[in-house]
């Protein structure tokens, strides 16, 4: 079984939010795809039915897609909806917003998402700050995961569009998801991309927290941050630190008609093959923690 951790759902939703960003007032979701080299993405239901297509060209049993601007959890929503036995929801949120833990519990409760984004270096809030402990009490409190993004950070839509990306890198720090993994010992705490130039940092969060989770996902162009790294140098230190089972297998795929990335995919298989990683725990890393850590929401 293949299940990719790493997704994104581009709406409708989400272009109209970045649209406003780039003076685009009306019709966004039809106007910025032609500027950004994608597929229109239709309704929610159609854009969820066309990831159930792809996912079956490609023979992934299951998928976790993110609703990429705070704001959008209904989206992605209607998709777990509609194939809640393929699709896993997770949502942005933004820490800072004053109704952010009540949007958490509502798209926990209501929508039936699995995981909540949060993104400091982006949103300027700190993993310590309470206003992000307050949306780690609600993921605590329903037993979902949350995602925390450090290291580098670069949004391709934004750069295509020439919006300004203003993030403080030094909100992104590993060691901060571990001490709020200590004082949440319940809530997986998702560090993607092996940190994202934090390497180092993420596998002593991992180390120190026996709820962190790294996540595979991307290119990983980080590496070329750190000389002498390579991809096998990183899958051959995560496991050693975190283990086959802490291990998220995941691609960042996102827009259409480039659809899921593949040869992520195969990169990540052949590099763990050639580290002779056994099949019981390639099988943990590709599906299996997949299934442990995003538990069904009803």
């Amino acid at each position: 079984m293949i299940a990719d951790a790493h997704c994104h759902f581009f709406s409708s939703g989400f272009l109209t939010t970045i649209g406003r960003e780039a003076g685009v007032a009306e019709n966004a979701a039809s106007v910025l795809p032609g500027k950004l080299g994608w597929d229109a993405p239709g309704t929610n239901a159609e854009l969820a039915s066309r990831w159930i297509a792809e996912l079956d060209r490609v023979g992934v049993s299951r998928a976790m897609l993110i609703a990429s601007v705070p704001g959008d959890e209904a989206s992605v929503a209607e998709a777990v909806n509609a194939h809640p036995a393929r699709i896993v929801g997770a949502f942005m949120v933004h820490a800072g917003a004053a109704d952010a833990a009540a949007r958490v519990e509502r798209a926990f409760v209501e929508g039936g998402l699995s995981t909540a984004c949060l993104f400091p270096a982006m949103h300027h809030v700190a993993v310590d700050d309470p206003r992000t402990d307050a949306i780690l009490a609600v993921a605590a409190r329903h037993r979902r995961a949350v995602f925390v993004h450090c290291g580098v950070l670069s949004i391709g839509a934004r750069k295509k569009l020439g919006l300004p990306s203003r993030f403080d890198l030094r909100l992104g720090d590993p060691l901060a998801v571990a001490a709020a993994a200590a004082r949440h010992p319940d809530v997986p705490m998702i560090i993607p991309h092996f940190g994202a130039g934090f390497f180092r940092e993420a596998l002593m969060a991992a180390s120190a927290a026996p709820n962190v989770y790294l996540d595979t996902s991307s290119s990983n162009s980080w590496i070329r941050l750190v000389p002498g790294l390579s991809l096998r140098d990183v899958l051959a230190r995560a496991l050693d630190v975190a283990g086959p089972s802490r291990l998220l297998f995941g691609t960042d795929s996102s827009f259409f008609p480039r659809g899921w990335q593949q040869a992520i995919f195969e990169e990540q298989r052949a590099v763990l093959t050639d580290l002779d990683v056994s099949a019981e725990d390639q099988a943990l890393v590709f599906g299996g923690n997949f299934d442990r850590v995003f538990r069904p929401t009803s």
